[in-house]
């Protein structure tokens, strides 16, 4: 849990924040690689230790989340973050809360109530990038069409993570009753290939991991959500934006319509200011270096494509989660 450390630096989790630096001030010290003012790498007892939640083997979400711990720890003086495997997008909110974690990923339909209210005591660093909702069945499968859902086996997502909570709004919206089952992206693209099931909902980055190794394979199918999109768009409106799976994301599938969902970098609103504007300004600054490491993440070959979204313009776009204070000192300091 949060650990405080010694008055020489100006980021102690758990204890009162001290007086924001100006803007000149902020300048000379991130020009000068020190980020905040006396701070520098210490003994590991002097570090502020920081938890992340991410998602299942399989997802974005563990590499995306893999290359942030990586570059944040070796750039942020003073900081080491961890990741800590979930459920996904509903389980990382809930470890935020709780405060297991300190930073977590997620959709930004999971994260909004359906008063349009956020859950108390969380805010937003900035939007990263955005995924899509698959709906991938095999080549052979009877499936046609998203009503041909009825009474088939259909794996929902982990539970507790952002494709359950998406593609049981889809189901209800489009008042279709699946045989639902519960598996992780991983487990769903297993069980597809082995018969388990007849069909698997993800929702996630363009592409994924295990649907990408699924059709390097073996042929699959994605069937279009494009009506789904628009119910989804119309029942609540602000999360949810028409999309297209590109022909170039899986091997021998067509371009597809579906529906997409951003994702943002959530933190709990007790962490001081300053760590969280340096925590964004190395997110944005060294944006590069994070699609290096995504790279690298779990021995992947090739960089994590959804690490080339991930960008100033979009990143405060975040809709109605408000940015925490250290993240919105720092966009608003960018502009000037």
């Amino acid at each position: 849990m949060p650990s405080a450390i010694g008055g020489r630096c100006p980021y102690h989790l758990g204890m009162a924040p001290n007086p924001k630096p100006s803007l000149s001030r902020r300048a000379v010290i991130l020009a000068a690689g020190g980020l905040l003012a006396g701070c520098s790498r210490r003994p590991e007892a002097d570090q502020v230790h920081l938890r992340l939640a991410t998602g299942p083997a399989g997802a974005v979400y563990r590499r995306i989340g893999g290359a942030l711990a990586e570059h944040i720890s070796a750039r942020v003086p003073g900081v080491t973050l961890v990741t800590v495997p979930s459920g996904a997008s509903t389980d990382n909110i809930r470890m935020l809360r709780a405060g297991e974690v300190h930073l977590g990923l997620t959709s930004l339909d999971a994260l909004i109530t359906t008063d349009g209210s956020v859950p108390e005591g969380l805010s937003a660093i900035c939007r990263l990038y955005d995924s899509h909702l698959h709906l991938v069945v095999m080549a052979g499968s009877a499936i046609d069409g998203f009503r041909d859902l009825r009474g088939r086996r259909v794996s929902l997502g982990a539970r507790d993570s952002g494709t359950e909570f998406t593609s049981l709004r889809v189901l209800e919206l489009g008042l279709v009753n699946a045989d639902g089952r519960y598996l992780s992206q991983a487990e769903s693209a297993a069980a597809l290939r082995d018969g388990e099931i007849d069909a698997m909902f993800s929702l996630t980055g363009v592409p994924t991991p295990a649907i990408t190794e699924l059709a390097q394979r073996h042929r699959i199918r994605l069937i279009p959500l494009e009506a789904q999109a628009d119910a989804l768009f119309t029942a609540f409106p602000g999360p949810y934006a028409p999309a297209m799976i590109p022909a170039t994301a899986y091997a021998g599938v067509p371009a597809t319509r579906t529906v997409a969902v951003p994702n943002v970098l959530l933190v709990r609103n007790d962490l001081l200011d300053d760590l969280v504007y340096a925590i964004t300004d190395t997110i944005f600054t060294h944006t590069g270096a994070i699609i290096s490491a995504s790279r690298d993440a779990e021995a992947v070959p090739e960089a994590v494509p959804e690490a080339w979204q991930i960008n100033v313009r979009t990143g405060i776009s975040t809709a109605s989660i408000p940015l925490h204070p250290g993240a919105a000192a720092w966009f608003r300091d960018r502009k000037q």
